[in-house]
């Protein structure tokens, strides 16, 4: 859809695959990986890519599919569309995972140093000529900002959409929940992972046997099957990792050790994901684009996920890349910094930053009597309320009216609420909906905070309410608390006649 005036490399070599790579790190683990080089005399630019999941499958080559579980975690792209193109491809496991050697960190310090050496082993190779990137998605792209936020000296760009990079709010606790389903969905594609628990070497045996008994004390988490029996056998298999996220149910060290430190973050980079993935990646794209002091492209695409294996960013990587590892002034840095495809306009839309400079910042109210109006508050207006159950889930929802005129809805969406609960903890789920002139409901966007976890870290805007999710405070049944969180930005064009 972008690509018909661009110049890139053109296709001209074959592929040699050399499989079971060995690649050793600093303090001596030997991790294990697949290599894609042209079939051709010379030095060429590497593309390397990292992951906890099965390597054949990364790089089989299979014909493309819409996403769902059973290749979900085919991140890699298609090796043999860059080396086609003059580049070598690498596809390595991360330790403890695969054939690699080691302890599985999940993202952990240890795991970000060894990228750091592969790179460099990478670069000194004799097919190299000493410049390197770095692609894929998800875990991949993860892992890629957190290498890149060091600026290894070899390392000259990434390819990094669909990346998470803050463990706790992003990917396992949305709001101070636990996002439990994703967490066992995720763990059973891990290959061969052997990993150590973090608790378990920080606080020591004891403490991390009692911890263990207390979580198995939580009504809350006994009630999910899964994590019950991975508590009950906290040494088998993948367990370790799982069991750490669990014990980690406050943001600290633990969660420090796996976000991106972007302090001096320089290398070039290419973010984005997608409107749907607002409860994983999206967060990611926009916070790595507000701290990220290198030069830096985002495209956020429409609400579905990529295709597996992925193939739908080729030609922006490839563009990518031959500007910043070969050096080709290919105009890719000349065109507007910010790439938004529109949900309800079929259309992309380009801006110099983001939240866009033209976002005119509007407050809508929740009235009593389930309506949402840029009408302040009226005096006296009461409040609404519901009841929730273990069995029942009750819940208020709140409609504008039809909208008069065609508006475009893009941006962050904080919420500002005043609640009270007759328990001494709440859930809150936030929801965005559109509905069309159908009558037909969509889902944009969600928010979630845990009413004890309400505290806000000090970096907060009014635009960006950031709870800290430090410690918790538990509620005072019937007292009201002020809460202030964001539901996940989002983009939609609302014509007039819908809500």
């Amino acid at each position: 859809m972008f690509t018909q005036k661009w110049r890139t490399s053109e296709r001209k070599h074959e592929v040699i695959v050399e499989r079971d790579m060995r690649i050793p790190v600093r303090d001596g683990t030997v991790l294990a990986g697949d290599l894609f080089r042209p079939a051709a005399e010379g030095k060429f630019p590497v593309i390397l890519g990292a992951h906890p999941y099965n390597c054949e499958i990364q790089t089989a080559p299979l014909r493309p599919i819409g996403y769902g579980n059973l290749r979900g975690y085919i991140e890699a792209g298609d090796p043999a569309f860059l080396v086609r193109r003059g580049y070598v491809q690498a596809v390595i496991n991360v330790r403890g995972t695969g054939k690699s050697q080691g302890q599985f960190q999940m993202m952990g310090p240890l795991e970000v140093q060894d990228v750091c050496d592969v790179i460099q082993w990478l670069a000194a190779q004799p097919w190299s000529d000493g410049n390197v990137g770095m692609f894929g998605v998800s875990y991949f792209a993860w892992l890629q900002i957190q290498v890149a936020a060091l600026n290894p000296p070899h390392l000259k760009a990434i390819f990094a959409p669909w990346g998470a990079t803050d463990f706790y709010r992003d990917v396992f606790y949305h709001g101070g929940i636990l996002a439990h389903g994703f967490l066992r969905h995720w763990s059973l594609n891990w290959d061969n992972p052997r990993p150590i628990s973090w608790y378990r070497e920080k606080m020591g045996e004891k403490q991390y046997r009692k911890a263990i008994d207390a979580a198995l004390r939580d009504e809350d988490i006994v009630a999910v099957a899964d994590l019950r029996q991975v508590l009950e056998n906290p040494d088998k298999g993948k367990n370790p990792a799982v069991v750490d996220v669990i014990l980690n149910s406050l943001d600290g060290e633990y969660y420090a050790e796996r976000n991106v430190d972007y302090s001096d973050a320089r290398t070039p980079a290419f973010l984005g994901a997608c409107w749907g993935m607002y409860g994983l990646h999206l967060p990611g794209a926009f916070r790595t684009w507000k701290h990220w002091k290198g030069p830096k492209k985002m495209a956020i695409s429409p609400p579905l996920y990529l295709d597996r294996p992925v193939f739908q960013y080729q030609y922006e990587s490839l563009r990518w890349f031959d500007c910043w590892l070969k050096g080709i002034d290919n105009g890719v840095m000349d065109e507007p910094p910010v790439r938004l495809f529109i949900p309800g306009t079929g259309e992309w839309k380009t801006a110099s930053d983001w939240p866009l400079p033209e976002t005119r910042w509007t407050p809508f109210y929740l009235h009593a009597g389930a309506l949402l109006s840029e009408h302040e508050l009226w005096p006296n207006e009461g409040s609404d309320s519901f009841e929730d159950s273990t069995f029942v889930h009750g819940e208020l929802t709140y409609w504008t009216p039809k909208l008069v005129e065609n508006t475009e809805l893009i941006g962050p969406v904080p919420l500002h609420l005043y609640a009270s609960s007759s328990d001494a903890e709440m859930f809150v789920f936030a929801t965005l909906l559109h509905m069309d002139a159908r009558g037909e409901v969509h889902e944009l966007t969600r928010g979630w905070l845990r009413g004890s976890q309400r505290a806000l870290r000090a970096d907060s805007e009014d635009w960006e309410p950031i709870p800290a999710h430090t410690k918790r405070e538990p509620l005072e049944p019937g007292k009201i608390y002020e809460l202030r969180f964001s539901m996940v930005s989002t983009a939609r064009l609302f014509l007039a006649g819908e809500r």
